[in-house]
């Protein structure tokens, strides 16, 4: 503890509890002040009470949550043909009830993130998991004369399941240090990635053997299951409502079973300070900000692509494969996903610490002492966007090169072999390159990780949108092959953003902290 923060009046120390002002340095050791017998004593007080397995707990649950997002957009796909013989309406009217998924899927986060900034994440996660519970309901018994009813379900059940996204990277945001955000971020990432990839296969097997209706009975029961627990144990972690989370909240925000934190209740701590609602739009003003967001849409507009094209164009290349096989195709990108994320997490953790004990050695190193040692993790000193940026050039170099060479592979019609692994490739450089991107974004803004996770969302969704209605017009024009080697060079062409950002994030940041100052 250095002499400055012994030094510091009361008020001031006390104020390093709350949530930091987006721009402003992120603590991550809190300093408190107790009295005692022999005076005051300077004490050292950890960034949020719970214990390390305690907060692997809390974020596997908001990953199950997350998880349904993508998956109750991806199991639909199988049962598309059956739900428009059984709608008697054309393949290309059912198409717009993905359509309308799709763009609500963008839009209600916006809405949903930016409460949970405000009111908490916990009665949020449970009131879009409700949401989603009745829609799955109402699909499941949709009469099969009233289209209009499923068009509109659908959107209900987007404006329900899109928002865990965000509500989860809000969570990692509250209770996670730059130092150990990766490795949680990539736990978390997990269930919204994943399930892209096992929705399809699921649906197809409920489709085939108990009918399209059964689909959405098994998102109802599964959402329901994961509603329990989130009553049951999820904690509320919003920093402006709980603190570091010893704060005790009103019995909305408490669990029935406080499995997590218990006996790190402070009773007679005070609730931190209220702060004023923000407008979520405000984040695109941000240069550095707004240019990951362009990045990370980008690139997974280009996944997107690939991935909404496996089923038609393995069809295609491959005719001796049934539904069933083309369903686990996309097992193959899926593993390749799931590998990165648990990898990347903890290669981000370490790649901070990394720069961390570096420039803490170069401090101890510098006969000026123009930084102090323990001063190196502050905002205005720490290089966040190399120490998490550094290594995005070599994935995306691979990721533009595998994704060429994966349309060749289905032009030239070679083994099936050849296109798996390359989709294991791209799963693991995609997710690797998004959560990396996902992780800088929090760090920039941990007192709106919810918003702009929301933020992100609506860009991703957007360009995603773009791309998949735009992709059948170029696999027709130009060919398979050609249409990826568009891909490959799109996703290189937005490569400098990622040096840009190294360039001008700090003088952004400096900005955001002066705003913050005068404000």
């Amino acid at each position: 503890m250095t002499t400055q923060a012994r030094d510091r009046p009361e008020s001031v120390v006390a104020d390093l509890n709350n949530a930091s002002a987006p721009g402003q340095p992120e603590h991550e050791i809190t300093a408190v002040q107790e009295k005692g017998i022999k005076g005051e004593i300077a004490v050292e007080k950890p960034y949020s009470i719970y214990t390390h397995s305690e907060k692997w707990i809390i974020v596997s649950i908001a990953s199950v949550a997350g998880l349904f997002s993508p998956l109750t957009s991806n199991i639909y796909f199988p049962a598309i043909p059956t739900i428009a013989t059984a709608f008697h309406k054309s393949i290309e009217l059912i198409n717009l009830t993905v359509t309308v998924y799709l763009v609500l899927q963008g839009v209600s986060p916006m809405f949903w993130g930016t409460m949970a900034d405000r009111l908490g994440r916990r009665p949020i996660f449970l009131v879009c998991l409700f949401v989603l519970c009745l829609a799955c309901v109402g699909l499941a018994l949709v009469p099969t004369s009233d289209y209009w009813l499923l068009m509109l379900l659908r959107c209900l059940q987007s404006a329900g399941s899109a928002s865990t996204v965000a509500l989860g990277a809000g969570v990692i945001g509250d209770i996670a240090t730059r130092s150990e955000r990766g490795g949680f971020f990539g736990l978390y990432s997990m269930g919204p990635m994943v399930g892209p990839s096992i929705g399809p296969v699921i649906g197809g097997a409920l489709a085939g053997s108990l009918g399209w209706r059964s689909i959405f009975w098994f998102l109802c029961i599964s959402t329901a299951v994961c509603l329990a627990f989130m009553i049951a144990i999820l904690p509320e972690t919003l920093r402006r409502l709980v603190g570091d989370g010893s704060v005790v909240p009103s019995r909305i925000y408490r669990p029935l079973i406080p499995i997590v934190g218990r006996g790190r209740i402070n009773y007679s701590a005070g609730r931190p300070s209220p702060q004023p609602l923000t407008n979520p739009l405000r984040i695109f003003t941000y240069p550095d900000v707004a240019a990951l967001l362009f990045f990370n849409g980008v690139i997974y507009a280009v996944f997107y692509g690939i991935t909404t094209s496996i089923s038609s164009l393995f069809v295609q290349a491959y005719p001796f494969l049934t539904e069933t096989d083309v369903g686990l195709c996309f097992l193959a990108i899926g593993g390749g996903m799931m590998f990165g994320s648990i990898f990347m997490g903890r290669f981000l953790d370490r790649d901070y610490k990394s720069m961390k004990n570096q420039m803490i050695r170069k401090a101890e190193a510098d006969p000026e002492h123009r930084i102090n040692p323990e001063d190196v993790t502050m905002d205005e000193h720490f290089p966040i966007e190399m120490a998490r940026l550094r290594t995005i050039p070599i994935y995306l170099v691979i990721f533009a090169a595998c994704t060429i060479g994966y349309g060749w592979c289905l032009q030239e019609r070679v083994n099936l072999a050849g296109p798996l692994i390359l989709q294991i490739i791209l799963g693991y450089t995609m997710i690797s390159v998004m959560n990396t991107v996902q992780t800088l974004l929090v760090d920039l803004l941990p007192t709106q990780s919810s918003s702009v996770t929301a933020c992100n969302n609506l860009v991703r969704c957007s360009l995603g949108a773009a791309v998949v209605s735009t992709i059948d017009l170029a696999l027709t024009a130009i060919g398979m092959g050609w249409t990826y080697v568009l891909f490959g060079c799109i996703s290189l062409a937005v490569g400098p953003i990622i040096w840009f950002v190294i360039w001008i994030g700090p003088r952004c940041r400096a900005q955001r902290r002066l705003r913050s100052a005068i404000s």
